[in-house]
């Protein structure tokens, strides 16, 4: 289990950096497989020991090698962070891996953390989560929710349940918040993301998912709003918020749905 563990955060390593260079990229529109990492600011093309995970950023002290530009810290954030999250989905994983159809998921739900972790770099450096992301994530939940229906029994009507209500359960709220607020308290792509989220988690974690994006932008936004950076007009994007709130739920969402039943309901 701790070498499976240690592998999966090389390997979430990995990943988050091509997470980062990925996003990059989809904004420069840059060919994914041909063109090499550069430098964002004097374009020099980068070496094997400017694209060490986490390590380059820090012997570099967050400086481009060549023009001594800042480089964000977002990319090593996202390298580590993908580090830890890939560990952590295989100690946590909540369906197991006695069978195929747990095996089968948490493969998909890696696929997820990669995706995610590219809308999440994308939407916090340029507010946007881009539709060549978006909808291949919608295409993978319906895959999703047919399996995890295998795994618990249940036909077509089980499926069709948990797809519908679960979109429904969270993208009908943003949908009208959008509709609402023309747009400007959340963007469609967060629509096209709930859409998703629900079709995975199903409506109960889905909702679970709703409370904590918005507790978790509340702690992220107040601070900024009491000091004066932001204001109430000031852009922030949600989709970071969801995400974060999708792999909370999709984790320990079952632990934390019993655990406040029989903390507030069942008492």
């Amino acid at each position: 289990m701790i070498i499976t563990g240690i592998f999966l955060a090389l390997l979430g390593l990995a990943f988050g950096s091509f997470a980062d260079a990925i996003a990059w990229r989809l904004h420069t529109k840059r060919n994914f497989t041909t063109d090499r990492s550069e430098c964002e600011h004097c374009h020099d093309k980068l070496g094997p020991l400017d694209l060490i995970p986490v390590l380059s950023w820090l012997f570099l002290q967050g400086k481009c090698r060549y023009c001594k530009k800042p480089i964000s810290p977002l990319a090593p954030f996202t390298e580590a962070t993908m580090a830890i999250l890939f560990a952590l989905s295989y100690m946590y994983w909540p369906l197991g891996f006695s069978s195929w159809q747990g095996d089968v998921l948490f493969g998909l739900w890696l696929v997820y953390l990669i995706v995610l972790g590219i809308l999440f770099v994308y939407d916090v450096r340029w507010q946007l989560l881009p539709d060549k992301l978006v909808y291949p994530l919608v295409a993978l939940s319906f895959v999703d929710a047919a399996i995890q229906i295998s795994l618990h029994g249940g036909g077509v009507a089980a499926y069709a349940a948990q797809v519908v209500l679960g979109a429904v359960a969270m993208a009908g709220v943003y949908g009208v918040l959008y509709v609402v607020s023309q747009g400007r308290w959340v963007g469609f792509g967060d629509v096209k993301l709930a859409i998703f989220i629900g079709a995975v988690l199903g409506w109960e974690k889905t909702l679970l998912v709703l409370m904590l994006a918005n507790i978790i932008g509340l702690l992220v936004v107040a601070p900024g709003l009491i000091t004066g950076k932001l204001t109430p007009k000031s852009h922030v994007p949600f989709g970071p918020f969801m995400i974060i709130a999708f792999v909370i739920a999709g984790l320990f969402g079952d632990t934390m749905i019993h655990w406040y039943l029989h903390a507030f309901v069942l008492v």
